[in-house]
């Protein structure tokens, strides 16, 4: 996919037009499907203008949309509507005679070839036999004339590019065409539920199927408490904001601690992941029948973890009777890492952390659904309505991220009279830990926090922030008074240096 940029200005100050031309996807489709299609196009073209919208105007057509905007707006969104191939800022002009296109061209494009090398692209768009002009000729006539002050043509590599799109009556004069994702109009295929995490898999498959016309709502399973959740609101909030042209994305939070607490007590260690991913599955379900979705979304990939074999896929797939679309199973994890650097989510998602909790040391690989059946009839079925009619549903398009920010829970320093926690590994401990830090694994601070003095302050870390943040939520909300370092490993260590404390001997483990 060609590299998205914001699209520069025409070359002259006027009420701009931008050229929308269709995805190959829609004009393949019948005259009343087009229709339908080309329609619901317009209005997520509109709402991409957002509150520009009542001052353009968007003109549907039968091989464009022409939207005509006030000087000053920006067009860049209309190039994140789904069904869009690419767009272009353009100028428009008449004309009855190729001579008047020459004309056109020669005063538009004439200052940008000046000392450069060029090349001039022309076609003739609609009904052809109502344009008695050749697309090569034009090109010819108007290459000669704009060659006296240019360095020369070059079509393979030219500095600037001479479009001209010739309609009837009218002509397009551009430079630049950007590329827009393709596909069909969000909404026309109806909507699905979107397992998602706000790491970079599950973020992109969601912007896979929008690409195919497919409305979506999020389902989160929360298992690493607010902190965990912020960070992938804040993902979602850009595929909300940027991708979602036309539709309301609402996020499901669902708290996830009782069932993976219920999980962790009654599950045999090696199929927790294939429990964990059914559970997941079954809320997704849960939320797709009320929202009248007719699909679950996820982001698996085949082989990439331990819970995407294709044993495993199978097994967890029978939890649910809802199709199940995976748009990455097939696809390298250097594919997908571009594809979320192309969104706009990379940077975001690259901070949200894996809750390594529930992560057994040695993981089925090929469960079978007999053995995950009789595994999961253990469990306290209540627990996952009970999960599904407590969560928070919020509206990612109006959602402030501000006001949901923790900055209690935080901390840069580490006081004198704080008593510290490393809820890393053993072995990590034990290679460096902060100064005075007291070894607290993870797993046992879930058991054993509530029974620990709380008139004491306690500073938390952990790997990457994630952890240390649930179990400093857990704290405070029991009384104690606790903080975490946001950044884990990577804060603490800036501070220990910057304070004089030892550092570590060599590479840190576990980061």
């Amino acid at each position: 996919m060609a590299k998205r940029e914001t699209p520069r200005p025409g070359p002259h100050e006027e009420r701009r037009r931008i050229l929308v031309r269709y995805s190959g996807d829609l004009t393949t489709k019948a005259r009343a499907t087009r229709r339908r299609f080309v329609q619901r196009l317009a209005r997520n073209l509109e709402d991409a203008l957002g509150r520009d919208a009542g001052a353009s105007r968007i003109v549907p057509g039968r091989d464009r949309v022409l939207v005509e905007v006030p000087p000053g707006v920006d067009p860049a969104p209309l190039a994140r509507v789904a069904g869009v191939q690419s767009i272009s800022v353009a100028l428009r002009r008449t004309w009855r005679r190729q001579e008047d296109l020459v004309a056109a061209g020669v005063e538009i494009f004439r200052d940008a070839v000046a000392g450069r090398k060029f090349a001039v692209r022309a076609r003739r768009v609609g009904d052809r036999t109502q344009i008695p002009i050749e697309a090569q000729a034009l090109a010819a006539a108007l290459g000669e004339k704009l060659l006296p002050g240019a360095a020369g043509v070059d079509l393979g590599h030219p500095e600037v590019t001479a479009n001209v799109e010739v309609f009837r009556g009218e002509a397009y004069f551009f430079d630049d065409r950007v590329a827009g994702p393709g596909g069909l109009p969000l909404g026309v295929e109806g909507s699905a539920v979107a397992l998602a995490s706000g790491g970079f898999d599950s973020i992109v498959a969601g912007w896979q199927m929008q690409k195919r016309g497919i409305s979506l709502d999020y389902v989160f399973c929360n298992l690493g408490g607010r902190a965990h959740q912020l960070e992938a609101i804040a993902v979602m909030k850009v595929l909300a904001r940027d991708w979602s042209y036309g539709t309301r994305p609402h996020l499901h939070a669902i708290d996830f601690d009782a069932l993976a607490r219920d999980l962790q007590a009654n599950v045999t260690q090696r199929y927790w992941q294939v429990v964990l991913k059914r559970l997941m599955l079954r809320v997704a379900e849960r939320v797709a029948r009320e929202r009248s979705a007719v699909a679950i979304v996820t982001g698996d990939a085949i082989g990439q973890v331990s819970s995407q074999t294709l044993r495993n896929i199978a097994t967890i797939s029978q939890a649910t009777t809802l199709p199940i679309l995976r748009p990455l199973i097939g696809f390298n994890k250097d594919e997908i890492l571009d594809l979320a650097r192309e969104i706009g989510t990379y940077e975001l998602s690259k901070q949200v952390g894996e809750y390594c909790a529930m992560v057994p040391s040695k993981p089925a690989t090929a469960a079978k659904a007999g053995v995950i059946d009789a595994e999961e009839k253990k469990l306290d079925a209540s627990l996952l309505d009970e999960a599904v009619a407590q969560r928070t549903v919020l509206d990612l398009r109006e959602l402030d991220l501000a006001a949901l920010e923790m900055p209690e829970l935080e901390t840069n320093e580490v006081p004198e009279d704080a008593t510290v926690l490393d809820l890393r590994s053993k072995a990590a401990y034990q290679h460096w830990h902060y100064e005075g830090a007291l070894f607290l694994d993870f797993a046992n601070a879930l058991r054993v926090y509530a029974s620990m003095p709380k008139d004491g302050r306690y500073v938390l870390y952990c790997e990457f922030g994630l952890k240390s943040a649930h179990l400093a939520e857990l704290m405070r909300r029991e009384g104690f008074d606790a903080v975490h370092f946001k950044r884990g490993l990577s804060e603490l260590l800036r501070y220990a240096r910057a304070h004089g404390k030892p550092m570590p001997p060599g590479p840190l483990l576990g980061q």
